[in-house]
């Protein structure tokens, strides 16, 4: 009888006590994608890309409308998302490779500001944090954070499949092995890469489900080149047909700029990005992981517009990658966290790159020094208002100018190094077309924009001794109808 009460008595002590899994931290799953636009997802607007697992996950979390990346160019922003300072902070202005103001080759009226190629090992990053709370940490997919000795295995990752010092899949085979990746080996000949990168992630997931862990899978999508496999590249050209779709371009600066989402390559890239998102994110539903997980999606800077094959559309937004306007900043940002998210909920909220940062480092029980913002209350329905800050003091392969740009509410100004400065009303104008001369709101952002420059250290261009003003333009470049363009 003794024994049978006490039997009980441990069941029943069994039954109160909190599960190993209640009390564990949540896993981390942050997916950024390479190059895609505010409006390239169906869930945020496009009309010809299909998304149906980001357009789900989407329903089951918070989409935010007015989400920005850190700068209009890569690696500045991912080294943003990996240490929660603006780019400015660590550095990194620029896409690395990006030549520096010595060997300046462009008839350009200012040599760009020097700036740093590498993410430097003192920084503290999110890989570094989430592992000093006990987490397994893996990174897939682009890095473009400098060379070998600065790769993601040096950066507080515990294993790193496909991650270098390449900004796009450059190998023999590009998009499909053969990679010629030396932190992927090649599978069989075909293999598309964003399918074997979600493989990556799903195995990594199975073999620590019992303890938490955090994976970045930074899509190599849709990045140049331009390539897609084949059944996709078939269904959007058949869609394009269906639509009567056919390319229009306006004109940004002395650039082209695409004024409709008809590219089929493009799409068919789009898709496959979002099935590799699917993968991982079925096999958290699989293993029952999905409740106990932290998913964010998002992107490095705005769709590319104004160049390098003018893939994407980004209207109503003005601009593309490489420029300050929404264009070049804007960027889709999907957060599912259940218990944090009401399903389906819109965030009108602005947030920016270092608040992922922010985010993530809470949410793992080490809350650390930043330029972000935990986002949790935001989630919340809580409002935040603070101003947001851009520096990018370089000319980028895409046509836009060297210069600064703040926002302060629903009023956005561009401070351009070449001259003049701009003033938009972001909920009256979000496609910044019509400038507003007010003297007075100019002065007062104007002087909060210098006041922040000069507190992180901000790097500006030079007078370029060698600009000819009689010589075309070092921002332009051919019309993307042109068959070498």
């Amino acid at each position: 009888m003794i024994r049978l009460l006490a039997l009980v008595l441990v069941a029943t002590l069994l039954a109160a006590a909190p599960s190993v899994a209640a009390d564990r931290p949540p896993n981390i799953v942050v997916f950024l994608a390479d190059d895609l636009g505010a409006h390239d997802l169906g869930c945020t607007g496009s009309s010809f890309y299909e998304t149906p697992n980001l357009d789900r996950l989407a329903s089951q979390g918070a989409r935010f409308t007015q989400a920005y990346a850190a700068c209009p160019v890569c690696s500045p922003s991912r080294a943003s998302l990996m240490t929660g300072k603006w780019p400015v902070r660590t550095g990194v202005t620029d896409y690395i490779g990006a030549p520096q103001p010595d060997k300046w080759k462009r008839n350009t009226r200012l040599l760009p500001a020097p700036y740093q190629t590498f993410l430097d090992l003192r920084e503290t990053t999110l890989a570094e944090v989430c592992k000093s709370a006990g987490y397994a940490t893996m990174h897939a997919g682009k890095w473009h954070l400098g060379p070998e000795a600065n790769w993601p295995e040096h950066q507080g990752f515990d294993v790193n499949k496909g991650g270098h010092s390449a900004g796009g899949p450059y190998g023999p085979g590009k998009y499909f092995s053969p990679y010629g990746n030396p932190r992927l080996e090649d599978g069989p000949a075909g293999e598309h890469l964003p399918d074997r990168l979600a493989r990556e992630c799903s195995a990594f997931i199975r073999e620590n489900k019992d303890r938490p862990f955090y994976v970045n899978f930074w899509t190599y999508d849709v990045h140049t080149p331009l390539m897609a496999r084949k059944d996709l590249l078939a269904k959007y050209e058949a869609k394009r047909s269906r639509l009567g779709l056919e390319p229009k371009y306006g004109r940004e600066g002395s650039r082209d700029v695409r004024l409709v989402q008809e590219h089929a390559v493009y799409a068919a890239m789009v898709d496959a990005m979002d099935d590799a998102v699917g993968q991982v994110l079925r096999t958290l539903d699989e293993l029952k992981l999905a409740d106990d997980t932290l998913v964010i999606f998002t992107s490095d800077n705005g769709g590319l517009s104004t160049s390098e094959g003018w893939p994407t559309s980004n209207l109503p937004l003005r601009g593309g990658k490489g420029w300050l306007y929404e264009g070049g900043i804007r960027v889709p940002l999907l957060v599912r966290w259940p218990g944090k998210t009401t399903p389906g909920s819109v965030i009108d909220t602005p947030a920016v790159t270092p608040d992922l940062f922010a985010t993530v480092a809470a949410a793992v029980g080490k809350p650390t020094k930043s330029d972000g913002i935990d986002l949790a209350p935001v989630l919340r329905g809580e409002l935040s208002s603070r101003p947001l800050y851009w520096h990018y003091p370089h000319y980028g392969n895409q046509g836009g100018a060297p210069g600064s740009a703040i926002r302060v509410g629903n009023l956005k100004l561009i401070a351009w190094d070449e001259g003049g400065i701009e003033l938009f009303d972001l909920a009256a104008d979000p496609g910044e077309t019509s400038p507003l001369d007010d003297r007075t709101r100019m002065s007062e952002l104007i002087e909060k924009l210098i006041l922040w420059k000069e507190q992180v250290g901000a790097r500006s261009p030079t007078p370029n001794p060698g600009f000819d003003p009689a010589k075309p333009t070092g921002r332009g470049t051919k019309n993307p109808t042109d068959p070498r363009g």
